[in-house]
């Protein structure tokens, strides 16, 4: 009976079912972070347990850390004692932990692709929303709670209820200046975000053929957004001339084995799908959202919705709130409106290729005056490489800000936030109200080279018409 790879892996992973119904899954590989972890390992040391499987836990830190600020100790006290017991925590249960000091540290999401560490056939849990980002390379990847993360750290298992799968195949070819991002914005956009409630998305067709690892984690990581409890791409020959050589990657002839065993777990030529979607690049344009969820999103040269043309009263009232909070006029243009801040970087929009991207149109041009512009690496692995490849240069001297790696902007739990109404557009995943640090802050997302294209002009803007992307 041919199989998809999310049936795949999580047979190979049952432990058993649960009186419950749902199945105990074995855990290959746990990430944890400064924010989620400290209450978990508080609730094993209540229960007098050690971790079940040290090897397989790596942690790193990432949401607290300011980007801005590399010498301790940092400037607000909560995030110094987040950190200070990270490292605790790791030191007593003989825990890998990518501290600063090694540079390895970075976005959980970016080093754990980055360090090897993420392979296909894995299951992989970590306590971030985000985790869907590890699908890319052919695992089913899941974010959890506090007390998940302790039922992992305590037995390297955690109870789920199996999910449905829906094929979502991207065909053709897409046009210049139109990103992963863009992709996944359109798919959240066309499905909703709740269309993927009960699902795992596996993404296919000649366009995920062709994208890189990079472009495949960015579409991954915005699964969630859509409702998707998972999203994955099946392992090819992209997937394994990215993992090798990497540090935790298998080496010699047992690199020959994995490669083998990772291509088992593709998805079946003839396997069944709950759902199937047909999606063709053509369609798809430079995506902006309007909106305080990621669904909300228009084609950069479309209007902004009117609530008077709603087809239904839950709809208009979702427009209506949507408009009053991120104060647009509807039925205006998106393109033109004025922005205060740009923001690049994330787990979902962090990595070399992204900065790489811009470097490429960047170079020579100025931030518009008004706009304060940040560049923030996803990993400490990728501040060396933009430095060794000058990209930090380019960015710097067209007056973005270049910063330390981390969360950042995406979510605010440092000091890098929004004041008061400011708009900022964003290449990271949730434009939710006040996710990026002020309670009225609004938040536009697109990929990163239109945050350069706003940056540069100070307003939403059409990357293409800006840095002339077509004839580049």
């Amino acid at each position: 009976m041919p199989k998809n790879l999310f049936e795949k892996v999580w047979d190979t992973h049952t432990v058993r079912q649960l009186p419950s119904g749902q199945t105990q899954l074995l855990i290959g590989t746990h990430l944890i972070h400064e924010v989620t972890s400290p209450q978990a390992f508080g609730m094993l040391r209540d229960l007098g347990l050690k971790v079940a499987m040290p090897h397989r836990t790596f942690a790193t830190v990432d949401h607290i850390v300011p980007t801005d600020q590399f010498a301790e100790p940092f400037r607000d006290p909560m995030a110094q004692e987040m950190m200070n017991a990270l490292r605790k925590n790791c030191a007593e249960f003989d825990i890998t932990f990518f501290d600063r000091a090694s540079g390895k540290q970075g976005i959980v999401h970016i080093i754990g692709p980055e360090q090897g560490i993420t392979q296909p056939g894995m299951t992989i849990a970590c306590g971030d929303s985000h985790t869907s980002t590890h699908g890319a390379f052919g695992a089913i990847a899941f974010g959890t709670g506090t007390t998940q993360i302790r039922d992992v750290l305590a037995t390297q298992t955690m109870a789920l209820g199996r999910l449905k799968v829906r094929r979502i195949n991207v065909t053709g070819r897409l046009r210049p200046g139109v990103y992963a991002k863009d992709v996944i914005l359109h798919i959240i956009r066309t499905l909703g975000v709740n269309g993927g409630t009960g699902f795992a998305y596996e993404y296919g067709g000649e366009v995920f053929d062709r994208f890189t690892m990079e472009e495949r984690m960015t579409v991954c990581n915005m699964s969630i957004e859509g409702g998707a409890r998972a999203g994955y791409v099946n392992p090819d020959a992209t997937t394994f001339a990215y993992l090798k050589g990497r540090p935790y990657a298998p080496k010699g002839a047992a690199w020959d084995t994995a490669v083998v065993r990772w291509q088992s777990f593709a998805s079946d030529p003839g396997c069944r799908y709950d759902d199937v979607v047909n999606i063709a690049a053509a369609d798809i344009a430079p995506t902006v959202t309007w909106g305080i969820n990621p669904a909300q999103g228009i084609a950069i040269n479309e209007n902004i919705p009117d609530p008077a043309k709603a087809k239904s009263a839950d709809e208009k009232s979702s427009i209506e709130e949507a408009l009053a909070y991120m104060k647009l006029k509807p039925g205006a243009p998106i393109k033109g409106t004025k922005i205060d801040v740009a923001f690049v970087g994330s787990c979902t929009n962090g990595r070399l290729s992204d900065f790489q991207e811009i470097a490429k149109f960047l170079k020579g041009k100025k931030v518009a005056a008004g706009v304060k512009a940040i560049a923030v690496p996803g990993s400490q692995g990728v501040g060396v490489l933009c430095a060794e490849l000058g990209i930090d240069k380019v960015f710097r001297e067209a007056g973005f800000e270049w910063r330390e790696a981390g969360c950042s902007m995406c979510l605010a739990m440092n000091p890098d936030k929004l004041v008061g109404d400011q708009l900022c557009a964003s290449s990271s995943n949730r434009n939710f109200k006040g996710r990026q640090g002020s309670p009225t802050g609004r938040t536009v997302l697109m990929s990163p080279l239109m945050v350069a294209a706003a940056a540069v002009t100070g307003t939403i803007a059409d990357a293409r018409e800006v840095f002339s992307v077509a004839a580049a």
